[in-house]
């Protein structure tokens, strides 16, 4: 069975790999800088950004602790990754990457389930 993915507490329909980007872009230029997108075999994944970076995890159930995409090296932090709650969080620029990678790691995996075989993610588990 292929896995297919969608908004989270927006619409029922399935979103495709080829549309996702459209839709995160959407939403971030609504002020919407958290989505969470749910497959139909229970995964969750997260797409947190404050624009210029991004937070992306990959949950396999409720509960688990999941794996998120890094930058291994990048220094500093970055503020500005504002929850649907109103929470401001502040990460580790080792714990995000650029904004047009997270767009590439989500694609690839809203469209084959995996992370691409070049990204660099880490267990959380």
């Amino acid at each position: 069975m292929i896995e297919s993915w969608v908004i989270s507490n927006d619409s029922p329909v399935p979103v495709s790999s080829e549309r996702v980007l459209e839709v995160l872009r959407s939403r971030i230029d609504s002020g919407q800088l958290e989505t969470w997108l749910t497959s139909s075999s229970g995964r969750s994944l997260a797409f947190v950004t404050n624009t210029e970076r991004a937070m992306v995890m990959l949950l396999e159930e409720e509960g688990d602790p999941g794996e998120h995409a890094v930058d291994p090296g990048a220094q500093g932090s970055s503020d500005g990754f504002v929850l649907s709650n109103g929470q401001d969080d502040e990460y580790s620029d080792e714990d995000t990457v650029l904004v047009h990678e997270a767009f590439r790691l989500v694609k690839q995996i809203v469209g084959t389930g995996s992370w691409p075989t070049d990204a660099r993610w880490v267990a959380d588990r």
